[in-house]
């Protein structure tokens, strides 16, 4: 049963990059303020803001989409992975070298 009143959650709105780049393309080249293109386009003067902020930090990988990762977070997440694999082989070698010099030299107890 449902309540009277009860809203149903807002659900987030999902941008593409391309107007993402156009809508800061239109706060910088068209002399509107920031502020007058977010309400002109219905979003929050923050998120324009921050997608100003992120095109004018690194232009050719703002905004890699959902799911995809900016190229060095892939190799930074690769490579973190390569280590946790080579730790778990260093410590299985150490582990075998030790069996192996018992092996070799077992104790007389």
């Amino acid at each position: 049963m449902e309540s009277e009143g009860q809203l149903e959650p807002r659900r987030r709105r999902v941008y593409d990059r391309e107007f993402k780049v156009e809508a800061v393309r239109l706060a910088t080249e068209n002399g509107k303020s920031l502020a007058q293109v977010a309400r002109d386009l219905g979003i929050n003067e923050n998120t324009l803001w921050n997608w100003s902020r992120q095109l004018r930090s690194d232009p050719q990988t703002a905004f890699p989409g959902k799911g995809r990762m900016k190229p060095t977070e892939e190799e930074n997440r690769r490579l973190r992975r390569e280590n946790q694999v080579l730790r778990q082989e260093r410590d299985f070698l150490k582990k075998a070298a030790v069996w192996l010099a018992q092996e070799a030299h077992p104790s007389t107890d």
